[in-house]
């Protein structure tokens, strides 16, 4: 299978530049897998589509302002970093830009002095830097204050409203990136997504821009795919056995929560645990846990519509992709939503 089989011809003015307001007020395409028919929807209308006893299971990391401007010591010269994943206390893989004044030693001041870094390694497979960072009080309070959105190259707009690139229901602090098919929910909608007797649990996967880079090798099974940590807890993993047991769907909201689910599944029933993962969903991969999926439309030739292939089925997707451009559907992340079922 080639990376070229998942291309498609998307006209620039359909890349979504910012949120619709409510946020529940997007387009929803429903696709049904096993007909390949598809029906045009509004994403307040995905309670229609949940029966009692269903589960939904999303994505609760928060996205940190991960962009950040430093002053280069003695120099003066700034760079821009772009924090990717934390690998120890403190210390964070970062994009740095440019990379040539990033090199290991070299020590930098953000925010006028109130946080500090360091180069302490260079990633030469990625390009990235290794950061070890200071400041007196807690990173993350540091960069909410100094830092910016990551937001995805594709977003030219200038976000007004930070909480827009983050879901309601986001409290673990870490990702580079939103868990972008869970922007739609809004707490009204979860509380009668709940009402109607819908169980609704939580995993955190911590998304890395590693999620969007493109895949460059022509055979898709020769893709390295990106690590990423993830936790399921006792609460989810107990949720999931007992919708399973009761013959009833579990309903992952995004690819991240599929991805953090179909890892654990690897091993036999889900469990509480937490590690890391770098599992590659493409056509061909068999679902262990999932049911149905709540999910964006994704950038041509990218590992996330891959996944939807496995999923979905590659002709499927394909076709339904053709009719989201042809009604004019809004594309990535801030666009809008596809439910598989």
């Amino acid at each position: 299978m080639k990376t070229s089989d998942f291309f498609y011809d998307l006209p620039e003015e359909l890349i979504a530049q910012t949120p619709v307001e409510p946020r529940n007020s997007s387009r929803l395409m429903v696709l049904n897998r096993a007909s390949g028919e598809t029906e045009h929807k509004i994403f307040s209308d995905l309670v229609s589509f949940l029966n009692p006893g269903d589960c939904l299971i999303m994505n609760d990391t928060r996205v940190i302002p991960a962009r950040i401007y430093g002053i280069k010591e003695k120099t003066g010269a700034v760079v821009e970093f772009l924090l990717l994943e934390q690998t120890e206390n403190n210390v964070w893989e970062c994009l740095c830009r440019p990379g040539k004044r990033a090199k290991i030693g070299t020590c930098f001041e953000f925010g006028e002095g109130i946080l500090k870094g360091e180069i302490i390694g260079i990633n030469d497979d990625e390009g990235s830097r290794f950061v070890r960072f200071s400041c007196r009080s807690n990173l993350f309070s540091v960069l909410d204050e100094i830092g910016s959105m990551p937001l995805p190259p594709y977003i030219k707009e200038k976000l007004t409203d930070k909480e827009r690139y983050q879901t309601v229901y986001s409290r673990e602090p870490g990702s580079a990136a939103a868990p972008t098919a869970g922007l739609h929910f809004t707490p009204q909608m979860l509380e009668e997504i709940r009402k109607k007797g819908i169980n609704t649990g939580f995993v955190t996967l911590h998304v890395g821009l590693g999620t969007f880079r493109p895949v460059k090798v022509d055979d898709v099974t020769k893709h390295h795919m990106h690590t990423e940590h993830y936790i399921i807890p006792q609460e989810t993993a107990d949720l999931i056995h007992n919708t399973k047991g009761n013959a009833k769907k579990v309903i992952a909201v995004g690819t991240t929560t599929c991805r953090t689910l179909e890892t654990a599944a690897l091993g036999g029933n889900i469990t509480a645990t937490e590690g890391d993962t770098s599992i590659f969903i493409y056509p061909g991969f068999e679902f262990k846990c999932i049911d149905a999926l709540i999910t964006n439309f994704h950038l041509p030739e990218s590992t996330l519509i891959m996944l939807v292939s496995a999923f979905a089925g590659y002709d499927n997707i394909m076709n339904a992709y053709k009719t989201a451009v042809k009604e004019k559907y809004r594309f990535f992340s801030f666009g809008d939503a596809m439910l598989i079922i």
